[in-house]
């Protein structure tokens, strides 16, 4: 007998289930909600789920929360077969065959949210016992893993789902003493309630931060409940003169208005007295009132009558109808001071914003009177609104520049990849497995090799997607590959990684030309009998602050010009650029207004430097040769630095003259990697821009070809036009002036 009457008790039950499952909806829809209902409780039957508790009690409790949501008969369906996929490899496609594509699209995307926990709870516990050093790193993680969870569904109504699942699981833990719900807990504040609070669910955000505080500080919140349930009685008299009064007025200025008390709630009366350092007795939220009226400008009649009735406290008013919150959060905000000495928090707002207040977003997917819910437009624009909603700009407080970057990151914009420690990575999209190396550690991306995606080879120039875990192969050492900073190779997508490893290639030149250096100066040190000198007296001697610089500076330099400083550091070494003409040109009569003008000094044989090879406008200065007149240097030369040091009295100043006519020779050094066609395409450039070419000499080290090109230009602007030409070549990664 007992267990027929359970029987028939629990029968009961589930009938009184099904019918607030239905509550506003079709009579179809209901049929299904019960066919679905069915469906899912005999996949179910007594299977538990991970926390302990069972499927079906689980995925019943988490419809109802959706219905209270007032959410359409697509959420409440794929709610109760929300877990049928884990208990059945055939459930899928019954989903969509019996109800349809939308519930199943809805319940593959909570199995595939589903699959990121162990991700959540890892680093969740790991941040709990992380130190404040890391505490900036902490909040950057936790916001990440709120956009990818978002990034993950392309429908709202999957995060519904979740939280409404959340929800459910802290109600059976409140029922059950688990030590594990600690950690379900604490994932809940740092990751939930605030997406919650954004998504401006608050029926949702309330409960999860309650019960979560409940468990994590359990004699905090007993005492500020018992300290809520002492002036139980006295509070509620004060309401309910409050409101009596309140009411009355509004009556008199011709408004109606529903009046209540607020609903308190611990977590948030906990963390006032936190934030702003209070006694309970004087956070103004613990007796509050709620007005709900008809149009906008009753709210602020209604807030004149209750400054009024009450003294308003200073700074406590936010006016949320004229500057809504992130989530359009919309109220009048006030706090006021009563007869007794005590506050009293009063809100007033209409009853659309008070409907979305207590909905949020869900009120946007509720189902609609006369049986149609919102048409394929509107669902797109509020679709376009969330993902605007959700850049969650105001939920790290962190002002620190990487906390700012994750931030500042665009949602639709990102994909959001592990490590195979759980740690989750967000990269534009389009990103590889290089750029994920690089994110991650320099040196990693460095000694990149190869790339697991979900545990299986990938090449390095795949694109990565959200939600895949990454696993990086390196060598022990080595460096990046040339090919990688070719674009049509696709290896490289982010600029931090391209700028990473053009740093490598320049610190590797920069190696070799001061090993090719050294060579060069010890070599010339032996033919002049000094292998003995000491390094640094060498260089000190030249002009050069440290050995290195010599050793640049011998490796780049003419080896005739270098050997003539090195023997006759102390005197003026023949200029390089003797024999060059300064400018080419037809003679004219009047030279004075053409040319180089020498300050002080008239018709003074002139020569530009090879060297630097200068070229109006350039900024120029002269030093004065033995024997061959002025030799007009670059003023940035480094050459000219050397003798100026050593010769300061030979400088003279000097300027271009007013008309400069003619070509002038320039070095452009280009650097590619090399591939068949390169220099084919190079000149191409020079003979479509008309320049001419005089010098050319080009070598390939290690597949990178760099080429010395000496052309004929008339004026520094078209040396920048070539430039950027020649930088758009398909395998060039630079192109400058020598």
């Amino acid at each position: 007998m007992v267990s027929v009457a359970h029987s028939i008790s629990a029968q009961a039950g589930f009938e009184d289930s099904l019918n607030v499952l239905s509550k506003g909806l079709s009579s179809g829809e209901s049929e299904k909600i019960r066919s679905a209902a069915g469906f899912a409780r005999s996949i179910y039957g007594d299977s538990l789920l991970g926390s302990g508790e069972g499927a079906w009690n689980h995925a019943l409790g988490m419809a109802l929360i959706l219905a209270g949501l007032r959410l359409d008969a697509d959420s409440r369906l794929a709610a109760l077969l929300f877990a049928t996929q884990t208990f059945d490899d055939q459930a899928a496609g019954k989903i969509e065959e019996t109800f349809g594509a939308a519930p199943a699209r809805l319940v593959k995307g909570v199995s595939r949210l589903n699959g990121l926990r162990p991700i959540t709870h890892g680093f969740v516990a790991y941040s709990a016992e992380d130190g404040e050093q890391s505490l900036a790193g902490m909040k950057a993680q936790i916001e990440i893993l709120r956009k990818m969870l978002l990034s993950m569904v392309e429908d709202i109504r999957v995060v519904l789902l979740r939280l409404a699942s959340r929800t459910q699981t802290l109600r059976y833990y409140a029922d059950t003493d688990d030590p594990l719900r600690t950690q379900v807990a604490r994932e809940t504040l740092e990751l939930y309630s605030p997406l919650a609070n954004r998504l401006g669910v608050w029926e949702l955000k309330w409960e999860l931060e309650d019960l979560s505080f409940r468990f994590l500080h359990p004699d905090i919140y007993r005492n500020i409940a018992r300290q809520i349930d002492e002036k139980r009685g006295e509070r509620e008299r004060f309401i309910a003169d409050a409101v009596a009064r309140l009411r009355g007025e509004l009556a008199a200025a011709g408004i109606h208005a529903e009046i209540y008390g607020r609903p308190k709630h611990i977590y948030s009366i906990w963390s006032k007295m936190r934030r702003k350092g209070l006694d309970f007795s004087k956070v103004y939220d613990v007796r509050a009132l709620r007005v709900i009226v008809d149009e906008v400008r009753d709210c602020y009649t209604a807030l004149g009558l209750v400054h009024n009735l009450w003294v308003p406290i200073p700074k406590e008013f936010d006016d949320y109808i004229s500057n809504p919150k992130g989530n359009n959060y919309r109220s009048l905000h006030t706090a006021v001071h009563c007869p007794d000495g005590r506050s009293l928090e009063v809100q007033i707002r209409t009853k659309e914003m008070h409907r979305h207040a207590e909905l949020g977003v869900a009120a946007h997917w509720r189902y609609k009177e006369g049986g149609k819910s919102a048409s394929g437009g509107e669902y797109d624009e509020k679709i376009a609104w969330l993902r605007q909603l959700l850049t969650w700009k105001d939920e790290v407080t962190d002002s620190s520049d990487w906390v700012r970057h994750y931030k500042e990151a665009a949602l639709d914009e990102t994909v959001y990849v592990m490590t195979p420690q759980g740690r989750v990575v967000d990269l534009p999209r389009g990103a590889t497995p290089v750029d994920f190396a690089y994110r991650v550690h320099t040196d990693l991306g460095h000694r990149c090799r190869g790339a697991k995606v979900d545990g299986a080879l990938v090449t390095l120039n795949t694109q990565l997607e959200t939600g895949q875990r990454v696993e990086i192969i390196a060598a022990k050492e080595g460096g990046p590959s040339r090919d990688w900073l070719n674009p049509t190779l696709g290896y490289l997508f982010t600029h931090r990684s391209r700028a990473k490893v053009r740093q490598w290639f320049s610190a590797k030149a920069q190696e070799e030309a001061i090993a090719e250096g050294k060579t060069i100066v010890y070599r010339e040190l032996q033919r002049m009998g000094e292998t003995g000198a000491r390094i640094e007296e060498v260089a000190g001697r030249l002009g050069f602050s440290k050995p290195e610089d010599l050793f640049v500076a011998a490796s780049r330099a003419d080896p005739r010009y270098f050997q003539s400083l090195m023997r006759s550091p102390t005197d003026a070494p023949p200029d390089p650029a003797a024999d060059m003409p300064l400018i080419r040109k037809p003679h004219s009569g009047d030279d004075s207004d053409k040319g180089i003008l020498i300050v002080g000094v008239d018709k003074l044989l002139t020569q530009l430097a090879l060297c630097c090879k200068p070229a109006p406008p350039d900024p120029i200065i002269g030093f004065v040769t033995r024997g061959k007149g002025v030799s007009i240097h670059r003023a940035d030369c480094s050459n000219f630095a050397h003798m100026e040091a050593m010769h300061p009295e030979r400088v003279i100043e000097t300027a271009w003259g007013g008309r400069t006519e003619g070509v002038f020779a320039v070095d452009i050094v280009v650097e590619a990697n090399d591939r068949q066609g390169l220099l084919r395409d190079v000149s191409e450039i020079f003979t479509r821009e008309k320049i001419n070419v005089v010098a050319v000499s080009s070598q390939s080290k290690q597949d990178l070809a760099h080429m010395r090109f000496t052309a004929e230009i008339s004026n520094v602007d078209q040396i920048k036009r070539i430039l950027t030409i020649l930088a758009d070549i398909d395998g060039v990664v630079s192109a400058r002036r020598a």
